[in-house]
């Protein structure tokens, strides 16, 4: 009975990690957030994260530090972003063998934009290269897509590759 309890947990923290993920995707892209959408995001990405914590892997992980990175982007909150970045390339790094190749595009996009909103273009540049060749590099033709969807999209804070 008590494998069945904590398998029933797992799963509530799963189908929580999903909603408040698609969540904090609504409100990245809606039009005119205001700044009850503002809170309300930045609050569900750590609410999504600490689910993905719980019922997930070390990519779901990864992939809720990269959220909590873009959604304190969007909020020009740069020394939170990097923050998130940095703990994202991390978590990159220390499971590879878990990851694929679009995580490890986003990991470095994540940290070439917070760089480039803090206005360090050395480090903006270097992630920029590495995510634009890693970009380049993912097998999926739909996660290509998103990827590049993505890194073509946003801010970059006045920041051009060199």
């Amino acid at each position: 009975m008590g494998d069945k309890k904590i398998d029933s947990l797992k799963e509530k923290h799963m189908q929580f990690a999903k909603s408040t993920n698609n969540r904090v995707w609504d409100l990245l892209e809606k039009a005119g957030r205001s700044d009850a959408d503002d809170q309300e995001m930045l609050l569900t990405a750590y609410a999504s994260l600490y689910h993905w914590m719980n019922a997930g892997t070390a990519v779901n992980t990864q992939r809720g530090f990269w959220m909590l990175s873009r959604v304190y982007q969007v909020l020009n909150q740069g020394e939170a972003a990097l923050e998130w970045a940095i703990k994202c390339q991390e978590i990159t790094e220390n499971n590879l063998a878990e990851m694929i190749d679009f995580d490890l595009a986003f990991a470095r996009e994540a940290l070439a934009r917070a760089y480039a909103m803090l206005n360090n273009l050395e480090k903006a540049n270097e992630n920029y290269s590495l995510a634009a060749d890693l970009g380049k590099k993912i097998e999926d033709p739909e996660d290509q897509q998103i990827f590049l969807k993505n890194f073509d999209s946003g801010d970059w804070y006045h920041f051009s590759p060199e």
